[in-house]
């Protein structure tokens, strides 16, 4: 198995900062979302590929980050994996948004 790191969010937006008090609740949070939004305009993985949160180890603490496990004799699986990182989303979609920020979501 092989993954790729796709980030703790969409390339563009804000995310939790390492370090700070409420950093694992808010990222994992994020991760999730960003897992969902990558479902939404993805689809679900094929046999051989997953998303998942994965902790590394940094100098002040473990950060999150959403990444493609994948089978790399699945040619379905490397495609996928290869997909998402190509294709990754700058912004939260709208239910993403929704779920984050509801309390500035528009309908």
């Amino acid at each position: 198995m092989d993954y790729l790191s796709l980030g703790p969010v969409p390339s563009s937006e804000d995310c939790a900062q390492l370090g700070a008090e409420d950093y694992g609740p808010s990222s994992v949070r994020e991760c999730t979302e960003f897992i969902g939004q990558l479902i939404r305009q993805h689809g679900e993985p094929p046999m051989g590929a997953r998303l998942t949160r994965k902790a590394f180890p940094h100098d002040f603490g473990t950060y999150h980050e959403v990444c493609v496990i994948f089978d790399e004799a699945s040619e379905d699986a490397v495609a996928y994996a290869y997909r998402l990182e190509a294709e990754t989303p700058e912004t939260w979609d709208a239910a993403a948004v929704r779920e984050l920020h509801p309390e500035t979501a528009t309908a």
